[in-house]
């Protein structure tokens, strides 16, 4: 099988139900039970073969009735209306694990534990996230809000700063942490807030992280 070789760079928001930190990070399980997650990516470099997907957007929203390795999720995948047909079926193919070696990204580990994926949707997504700063906004217009923001100290109200480093993980290898609320209503509908979120700088192949030298 012909495997095409592709490479995302950019930022992403996501922000799921548990508190701040996520047990789902190190390994643990999540602590409301199930998990229902929203998740943007603003890609400033990208390609998949000879196709350029610089500039695009995409976002996802999943939920899981348990733990994430258990499966049974379900899913919707959100995909910049500018992208032309053979970038979307570029970026679908990314998102759903295809061209990529098992288990190597987070878009393959997420895909082989759905269920139920829904239609995707082709439309205008406005995402904005600065990294450092913990600020972002996903908004898609009739489907998903979301917002991220730092934690602020319960004492002083001061942002609270802290980063989680996963030298082996699937997504990125260093994340900042902070605090959001998401909103979903079609297809699926799922809701929180001051729950955790995470921003991070992601740098992605068909191999899994391109690591920093």
């Amino acid at each position: 099988m012909t495997v095409t070789y592709w490479k995302l760079k950019g930022r992403e928001l996501a922000n799921c139900n548990c508190e701040y930190g996520c047990n789902c990070q190190f390994g643990g399980l999540p602590d409301k039970g199930g998990c229902q997650a929203v998740f943007a990516m603003d890609i400033d470099e990208g390609f998949h073969g000879d196709t350029d997907l610089s500039g695009l957007k995409i976002a996802a929203v999943f939920q899981w009735p348990g733990p994430i390795h258990e499966g049974k999720g379900e899913a919707v995948a959100f995909v910049d209306e500018r992208a032309s047909e053979v970038q979307r079926n570029a970026l679908l193919t990314i998102m759903t694990g295809g061209d990529t070696d098992p288990f190597a990204t987070v878009f393959a580990v997420f895909a082989s534990t759905v269920e139920k994926m829904h239609d995707p949707l082709f439309v205008p997504i406005e995402f904005e996230a600065d990294v450092e700063e913990r600020l972002g906004r996903l908004r898609i217009a009739g489907h998903v809000e979301m917002d991220g923001m730092p934690i602020k100290n319960a004492v002083n109200g001061a942002p609270v700063r802290a980063q989680i480093w996963l030298p082996d993980g699937f997504e990125y290898e260093v994340a900042e942490v902070a605090s959001g609320r998401s909103r979903s209503i079609a297809p699926m509908t799922i809701e929180h807030s001051d729950s955790y979120a995470q921003f991070a700088h992601l740098h992605l192949d068909s191999h899994g992280i391109v690591r920093a030298q």
